[in-house]
């Protein structure tokens, strides 16, 4: 196929390096002037469209994204796909797949899970809105860029799933760091708490592969000073995400409006930035009951 991808950062470069490596066309655009080997760099994001088979996006927000398809939309050919991989508001989903469709092209929006490791090995996952058969356009590509593709159902349905399951990591993930500074505190080892919790019901995805805890279970952020496989700050935008889809579902989400605000507090007026979003272990370690 012949590719337009448009947003070559952390994820999208190696994402559209392996189309590459696949042995597709890809022309790319991205603002910061990136470029990757075996991709040609188009000087818009237009240009880059224009031809296309299929268009891929990777890009940091909702508005970012509107903008980019209200550029891109018109220079595609009809019975192309627009293909979506940001992790974006349901709404802004919708209104860029209705633009799409209203132009004659199919739209998907496929966020993803499985970070920049992920993307460069080629094993994320996609969870796919769109219909049947934009979603069928895409499935190829999925195949090289990762290693599932869930088709969720209509436009917006990826977006839904992916904020529903940061929301669940998100408050896992607080609640395995408390239970273990609680543990730290009845003087209870980490080990034995990890032996016990990771094969009785309080077992996670969070304690179970992606411990917070140094030296305890798989190898993780925690045993590299929590450098970021997931930052922080990014599970602060999904958590806040899911709170905008709460309030327009008129949903009742407390556990996930707490961690939204407990994120916002690590991020923004402590030291979380530019930290894992596990390295809310230290933080409760230092702190006594409030």
């Amino acid at each position: 196929m012949k590719i337009g991808f448009i947003g070559l950062g952390n994820m999208g470069a190696p994402m559209a390096a392996n189309l590459v490596k696949a042995g597709h066309e890809v022309t790319g655009f991205d603002t910061a002037g990136v470029t990757v080997a075996g991709v040609a760099t188009a000087a818009s994001a237009a240009e880059a469209a224009t031809g296309a088979d299929v268009v891929i996006t990777m890009l940091p927000n909702g508005a970012i994204l509107r903008a980019v398809a209200a550029e891109v939309i018109p220079a595609m050919t009809k019975g192309a796909a627009l293909v979506d991989c940001s992790t974006v508001d349901v709404d802004s989903a919708r209104a860029v797949a209705a633009d799409a469709q209203a132009a004659g092209l199919l739209a998907v929006d496929a966020p993803v899970s499985g970070g920049t490791g992920g993307a460069t090995a080629g094993t994320l996952t996609f969870m796919a809105g769109g219909s049947e058969a934009a979603f069928a356009k895409a499935k190829p590509l999925f195949d090289i860029m990762g290693q599932k593709a869930v088709h969720c159902g209509e436009a917006g349905a990826g977006q839904a799933a992916k904020i529903c399951n940061n929301m669940i990591l998100g408050v896992t993930m607080i609640a395995t760091c408390e239970a273990f500074a609680l543990a730290d505190k009845l003087g209870l080892d980490r080990q034995k708490m990890f032996d016990v919790v990771s094969t009785s019901s309080g077992y996670s995805w969070t304690m179970n592969a992606y411990c917070p805890a140094p030296g305890v279970g798989p190898q993780s952020p925690a045993d590299n000073g929590y450098k970021p496989g997931f930052a922080a700050e990014l599970m602060l935008k999904d958590l806040r995400l899911s709170q905008q889809a709460a309030e327009s579902a008129d949903a009742d989400t407390p556990m996930g409006k707490a961690a939204a605000a407990l994120y916002a507090q690590f991020v923004e007026a402590e030291d979380g930035r530019g930290m894992d979003f596990s390295a809310m272990l230290p933080r409760f370690e230092k702190r006594g009951r409030s």
